[in-house]
């Protein structure tokens, strides 16, 4: 491709073809089909507001638990039931708890598990360790108690027995403490910070999912409840419930709207491994001067506050994209059209006419011009495709329709050159007269209906102007202006060179090679056949009689 052929590309335009249907029934389809998706689609862009730009929440959570009990001669206060956990935004309320008072470090019986049991000093081993072990084992069996022997330790002793945890749990009146969440959130992109604790809070009020939904305060209790679990009973072993703050707002001042709106739920398995709990312990010195410690096993409850949300604001930018990227939903109404009319067509006992000529102008078929030949006869209304390789001669090939004959859907006038006529004013030529009595070479007897073909062996050069018994097209007044005729094909070569020196010895050349094309434009009606398109015999040694080339060479027809 030159420099000039890639400047062309650029100044050129190319767009599909269209095939337009003139149909009422499927006009009111397109129009339904249209319609439908144009409602589609903007249901779609309301319902999930992609005309907004969207922001994920940033946030901050702090909590401040409230509320006293007391049990068991004991005050228990926020210091005593709220641990620090390591957990990020969470807080957790004791709610059950197992002693073991005044443990000092020495050596005692290790609690009844079943590697700890032994029946002699032999079944333990001095400075072993177990997995469930309180301690090293010195090497001894003690009695644990009057029916049971252990290994001894060296521990913390009295070793923490292995039991279950009371019930009904100790701090089961927990339920009724509140907790105050303090949530800020922020919304990066549009510069947007707001608290989820209203302008005038009333520090008396309690969280309501009907009555009071914006309230920051919750009542434990309540809480589970609203998780669908039953405190006393989850208080005995503890649990994990998750706070879900969810953030969805609208910042549009026409449309504004951004509360929180709160969620419960439970996360650790209530049928595997359930609840919460650790150890930890407060130590001391005995009057002796001993260290000495108390070991707390707790049980309780770890709220997990988990904050989401997305907020949207109008952006036309966003509108824009994505409506551009619905439009082409617009593309399956032209598909389901064309579905519906192969579905009708095939429910057909045969091809309709109607969707025959909608396959013939929607889709051009481009054949490898190297295997393929065209063939356009003067008593026949079509431009005939024909394949390779001919078994027989090309005139006694079938083949298939390309279009029909350019020559038929033209005005006589549009034929007319500024050549004079005069030499051909007092003859009358008309196709379909009978064949002029003139003998042809026997071997072309088959296949030559016009009796002016010459004889030849290459079944793709025998092939006549006609189909059927008649007038040679070579006699035809029109042949003569538009395919031999000198002065018209001379203003055609000059008018694609005007310095083209007519006196040149090539002239003849030149003519004649102009002259096949002046004939495949008039019969097959587009250069785009022209190098396929084969001139009949009669026409072919017609035009090289007038416009010899020296020494009879001619080249012929090209097969590859």
């Amino acid at each position: 491709m030159g420099v000039r052929d890639r400047l062309e590309c650029l100044t050129q335009y190319e767009s599909p073809k269209y095939v337009r249907i003139q149909s009422v029934t499927w006009g009111y389809v397109q129009c339904l089909l249209y319609t439908t998706a144009a409602l589609s689609i903007c249901c779609i862009v309301i319902i999930h507001r992609l005309y907004q730009d969207t922001e994920e929440v940033s946030s901050s959570v702090r909590t401040s638990v409230k509320g006293v009990a007391h049990i068991d001669n004991r005050i228990w206060d926020t210091a005593e039931y709220t641990i620090p956990v390591q957990a990020i935004n969470s807080f957790f309320v004791v709610t059950n708890i197992i002693k073991t008072e005044n443990q000092l470090e020495q050596s005692c019986p290790e609690y009844p598990f079943p590697k700890a049991i032994c029946s002699s000093d032999k079944s333990c081993k001095k400075g072993s360790v177990d997995i469930h072990s309180h301690g090293i084992q010195t090497g001894r069996c003690v009695n644990y108690n009057a029916t049971v022997r252990t290994c001894e330790v060296t521990a913390w002793c009295p070793v923490e027995p292995v039991e279950n945890p009371p019930v009904p749990a100790v701090l089961r009146s927990s339920e009724d403490f509140t907790v105050l969440i303090k949530n800020n959130v922020l919304f990066p992109k549009f510069n947007y910070t707001i608290l989820n604790i209203p302008p005038k809070l009333n520090t008396s009020c309690t969280y309501n999912k009907i009555t009071s939904p914006l309230c920051p305060i919750f009542r434990l209790g309540d809480i589970l409840q609203e998780a669908k679990e039953n405190f006393s009973e989850m208080a005995v072993k503890g649990g994990i419930i998750a706070i879900d703050i969810n953030w969805d707002c609208n910042l549009d001042s026409w449309f504004y709207d951004c509360s929180p709106k709160y969620g419960f739920r439970r996360l650790d398995s209530k049928d595997v491994t359930p609840g919460v709990h650790f150890r930890y312990a407060r130590y001391y010195k005995t009057p002796q001067g001993k260290e000495q410690r108390t070991l707390f096993k707790v049980y309780g409850i770890r709220f997990d506050v988990l904050v989401f949300g997305t907020a949207r604001k109008f952006n036309s930018i966003e509108l824009i994209k994505n409506l551009g990227s619905m439009i082409s939903y617009f593309g399956l109404v032209a598909t389901a059209i064309e579905l519906a009319i192969y579905i009708r067509n095939c429910s057909c006992c045969g091809k309709s006419p109607f969707y025959t000529i909608i396959d013939r102008k929607k889709y051009d078929t481009v054949l490898n011009p190297k295997q393929v030949m065209y063939v356009s006869h003067v008593d026949e209304p079509h431009v005939i495709l024909i394949k390779k390789p001919l078994k027989t001669s090309l005139q006694h090939t079938e083949g298939s329709v390309v279009e029909s004959h350019p020559v038929k859907f033209c005005e006589t006038g549009s034929f007319s050159t500024s050549e004079s006529n005069e030499n051909h004013d007092n003859e009358e030529y008309e196709l379909g007269q009978p064949l002029r009595q003139e003998s042809s070479s026997p071997g072309c007897q088959k296949w030559c209906f016009c009796g002016k073909c010459q004889p030849t062996e290459k079944y793709h050069e025998q092939l006549c102007c006609r189909k059927k018994k008649g007038q040679c097209i070579t006699t035809s007044p029109w042949f003569r202006q538009l395919v031999l005729s000198s002065h018209t094909l001379k203003k055609a070569l000059l008018y694609k060179d005007p310095f083209l020196d007519m006196t040149d010895s090539n002239i003849n050349n030149k003519l004649r090679h102009l002259a096949y094309k002046q004939y495949v434009h008039w019969r097959f009606g587009s250069f785009d056949l022209e190098d396929r398109a084969v001139i009949p015999s009669c026409c072919r040694w017609e035009i090289r009689d007038t416009y010899p080339k020296a020494g009879n060479n001619y080249t012929g027809f090209p097969m590859e």
